[in-house]
């Protein structure tokens, strides 16, 4: 029993970290190159300054809130963790978003993408995409 409980934990310590490549290909299978008007290149560097292609990051605010997985989906407004009260609006538990199955996350990034602020609700996004050259995200991946 001790030990499948060690591997169970061993498990959900480790996170999946992504190539960029390989990330860009997930990206484009799931209908994001030209999602909500921002090409592949936007996705693949937000995620980049976001968790550096983490499936597993986060990052506590100073508000409370926590932010979580690949994208740094916000528990304020996006997500449900139990601790931060929160408008939920993708409808889902923060800890889906720290798994390997990358799609409730990008399901959520399309339904935060939709807000008023578009892709620029990330703030690793203004500072590092925004108005830039981002082909090198994307260059010899081979989409």
């Amino acid at each position: 029993m001790r030990a499948l409980v060690f591997l169970l934990l061993v498990t959900l310590a480790s996170a999946k970290i992504y190539q960029r490549c390989e990330w860009a290909r997930i990206l484009k299978a799931n209908g994001m190159d030209g999602y909500h008007g921002y090409s592949l290149a936007n996705w693949v560097c937000l995620s980049k300054w976001e968790s550096d292609y983490n499936t597993r990051a986060t990052n506590h605010n100073t508000d409370g809130s926590t932010d979580y997985g690949i994208f740094q989906i916000n528990s304020r407004w996006w997500c449900n963790d139990g601790r931060t009260s929160t408008s939920n609006a993708c409808h889902i538990q923060c800890s889906q978003l720290l798994t390997d199955d990358v799609s409730v996350a990008i399901n959520c990034a399309k339904r935060v993408v939709r807000d008023p602020s578009g892709i620029g609700a990330w703030v690793a996004w203004r500072r590092h995409c925004e108005n830039r050259d981002l082909s090198s995200y994307v260059s010899g991946c081979g989409l």
